[in-house]
């Protein structure tokens, strides 16, 4: 009787060994050229530490598991970040059973703000803060929008990740923004 090949038994089925060490490369240079946006993104969709930590895992089990169809048919960028904010949009609505303030629209964002205190570095994490929730109580298509676009991401790039029209985008990315800047400008914080 012959024995199977030595390949490691967490490989996708037909990965061969030479694939699989290109598919290691690979996951290595995403690893380390997107782990603090893949932290940021992580973080905007789950507000638990714990569960923000196995979300993140779970992106990078996902971006391994998929580099090996990867095939140059996007940027390395753009499939990052599409598999990404498919297991963050995923993670949110499997986790709907825990309980969590309600997801709204941009038009139902309306939230309480305490007074700013301009005198102190603390208004700026308030700030911050502020926003993070903001973005946190967003539907999961719009967190995505806002967050690729806090990431750098232009409009296009953004459609082409989320599936929506480039014109959507535009419209999602104003009026996300002006929401925002309403918020800040208004001198609300949390």
């Amino acid at each position: 009787m012959t024995s199977a090949p030595d390949i490691p038994l967490d490989l996708p089925r037909g990965v061969a060994r030479g694939a699989a060490a290109e598919q290691d490369t690979l996951f290595d240079k995403v690893a380390a050229e997107f782990a603090a946006p893949l932290a940021r993104l992580a973080r905007a969709h789950e507000a638990d530490p714990s569960l923000r930590q196995d979300l993140l895992q779970d992106i990078h089990l996902a971006l391994w598991r998929s580099l090996a169809n990867f095939g140059n048919r996007c940027s390395l960028r753009t499939w990052v970040y599409r598999v990404a904010h498919n297991v963050a949009a995923s993670h949110v609505l499997r986790d709907r059973r825990r309980p969590k303030p309600k997801l709204a629209t941009l038009d139902e964002i309306d939230l309480p703000a305490d007074a700013p205190d301009p005198a102190d570095s603390i208004y700026e994490a308030l700030v911050m803060r502020r926003i993070t929730e903001l973005i946190q109580q967003l539907k999961p298509l719009d967190r995505q929008v806002i967050i690729l676009h806090l990431e750098g991401l232009p409009a296009e790039e953004i459609a082409d990740i989320t599936g929506i029209s480039s014109g959507n985008t535009h419209t999602k990315l104003t009026r996300i923004r002006q929401l925002l800047a309403s918020q800040v400008n208004a001198g609300e914080t949390p």
